[in-house]
């Protein structure tokens, strides 16, 4: 088969354009954006025992705690549903002792936590006692960090602290 001039330069250019991933004029997929980041929270460091004696509950080796819909950077309309992730550990009601169990808590526009002590209740403190694994959250506009922290039977973190990547959202 012969080619002419053109139709090799054009079919170099094409190659070059798809080799690099540069062909948007084909396709209908938004830019991935680069989004930073956001600022962990501050925590102190965990300790095996409260000063006032209580032995903390051990986290299982390798847990992880994770949002399964969201992710640092996206923009949700109010209502929002965020649901929450866990391997490594399963889920049981606030009040129930079983190893290698505990429950969530989502923490909103929260900078820093004492991680030994109970973890308090509030609008920015939500607990899910009942074992949830999800919640539609009513959010004002704006941008908001989420993040999720495992609490034991009597609403303690784990030791080690089981949390989640803090992520910043825009709700619109």
């Amino acid at each position: 088969m012969k080619l002419s001039l053109i139709s090799c330069v054009s079919v170099a250019v094409v190659a070059v354009t798809a080799a690099a991933g540069l062909s948007g004029c084909a396709s209908n997929q938004a830019p991935v954006m680069s989004v930073a980041p956001t600022e962990p929270m501050r925590v102190n460091v965990s300790t095996p025992t409260l000063a006032a004696g209580y032995v903390k509950v051990a986290a299982a080796p390798n847990a992880a705690l994770y949002f399964v819909n969201l992710k640092n950077g996206d923009v949700v309309a109010s209502p929002a549903l965020v649901q929450f992730g866990l391997r490594g550990m399963g889920v049981a009601p606030a009040g129930v002792e079983k190893a290698g169990t505990g429950h969530h808590h989502l923490l909103i526009d929260v900078a820093e936590l004492d991680v030994n002590a109970p973890i308090a209740v509030s609008d920015q403190l939500r607990h899910f006692g009942l074992g949830q694994t999800e919640v539609t959250l009513e959010m004002k506009p704006g941008q908001h960090t989420l993040q999720l922290l495992m609490g034991d039977q009597n609403h303690i973190p784990h030791h080690p602290v089981v949390m989640s990547e803090r992520i910043t959202i825009t709700v619109k």
